[in-house]
Order: C-alpha cells, then structure tokens, then sequence
C-alpha cells in the first residue's frame, strides 16, 4: 500500500527532524510488525507531530495491524500528551470503521488495566481429561537419602542380578 506524502506542520525544526518523522511515518506503514511497534513508540515521544501521524493511522484507510501499533503509541505517550491521547482512543469508539472502534475499545481496556475477554477457542472441549492426583502414601514411610544409600550396592550401572 503506497501512503501519500505528508505536509509539513510548522512545528517541525528542521530538516533532520522532518527525515525522521517520515521515516518513522513509513516504518509504521511497514509490514513488520516488530519495526510497526518500534516506529509508534518512537512516535509516542514527539509530541504533537508523533500525535498527529499516530491519528492519521489510526483514523485512515489502513490495515487493522497499523491502527493496532498506533493505538500502542497513542497508549505509551506520557506527559501532557496523554490527555490528548486518550481523547483521540475515545473518538476511535464512535468512528465508522468496525476495525478502529474494536482497537481503541481494546487499547482503552488495556489502559485501564482489564484484561479483555477474547472469543471461546472452538478446539476439544475436554482437555481436562486426565488429571494429576496425589496418590495416597498409606502407611510407608517417607525414603530419605540414608535409606537409598543403605540399600545401593555400587554403582548403579554395574548391577548384575545375583543369578550371574
């Protein structure tokens, strides 16, 4: 999928910080879900311009996996961002998409620290089949290590039934 160019907000400094925001924009469009990950945390960091990257993602016409690792930076930003952040997974709840609204529903349960509840799995349903027991000890006394040297005649390798 080719992403279209992005404007230039007037915030950024300078030249080099316009390289990195592209190229931490294009790492979030990336098919690797490890560099998605990375380029949303790093984004998470830069204020209003990683913020309004982040929202193009997650509010644009991307792959759900893209609008996952935006939610991951909108979760992880920190400092007066925050506040903006959670307003922006807020808005996600009452967007068009079904995709955006079922990862800012879930991003904003992780926020709160709830686990969320994933669809039954349609595998066996017994799997509790065989269960582990205690197995009654009776009236047998517990071996120590004494009573299994006391009865060890060399070494274990070298037993030879007495029949030889």
């Amino acid at each position: 999928m080719e992403i279209e160019r992005r404007k230039p907000s007037g915030r950024e400094k300078d030249e080099a910080s316009i390289k990195l925001l592209e190229k931490l924009r294009e790492q979030l469009y990336s098919a690797h879900a490890s560099n998605r990950r990375q380029a949303a945390f790093n984004l998470s960091w830069m204020q209003e311009d990683g913020l309004e990257i982040l929202k193009a993602a997650l509010f644009g016409d991307s792959h759900v996996t893209t609008k996952n690792a935006a939610t991951y930076g909108l979760r992880k930003m920190r400092g007066r961002m925050k506040n903006m952040a959670l307003e922006v997974l807020q808005q996600g709840l009452k967007h068009r998409s079904s995709d955006t609204r079922d990862v800012c529903r879930s991003a904003l349960l992780r926020l709160e620290g709830k686990p969320e509840k994933k669809p039954a799995s349609k595998g066996r349903a017994d799997r509790g089949r065989f269960e582990i027991r205690e197995i009654p000890r009776g009236n047998r006394p517990q071996r120590t290590v004494g009573m299994m040297r006391t009865r060890r005649r060399g070494p274990i390798g070298n037993r030879r039934s007495s029949r030889d």
